[in-house]
């Protein structure tokens, strides 16, 4: 999929992510990660963001994460919203592919 414009999903909330994607033309996949618990889950955080983009085939984005000690499933779900919406998509996946 490709990134057409700047989407925003989550909240400021305890336990929630605020993850905003925008197009990165050509420049491959730039992550800006903001945590409460970056130091013992950063890299977690990081590698899940780039799963789930490479799931959904988007090789060109910046994403902006402003993490408040989301679960693993709850950083997918905003990551496969903020995706959709940027890509201007509706034909929507929620599942986990490949698995």
């Amino acid at each position: 999929m490709k990134v057409l414009k700047t989407a925003v999903t989550g909240t400021m909330e305890s336990s929630d992510i605020m993850v905003t994607i925008a197009p990165n033309e050509g420049a491959g996949i730039e992550i800006e990660l903001d945590s409460s618990v970056e130091k013992q889950f950063g890299k977690a955080i990081r590698a899940t963001i780039t799963e789930t983009l490479a799931e959904l085939d988007i090789q060109d984005a910046k994403v902006s994460a402003v993490d408040k000690g989301a679960l693993d499933c709850v950083i997918r779900a905003r990551v496969k919203a903020s995706a959709y919406r940027a890509c201007e998509r509706d034909d929507y996946t929620w599942g986990v592919t490949g698995k």
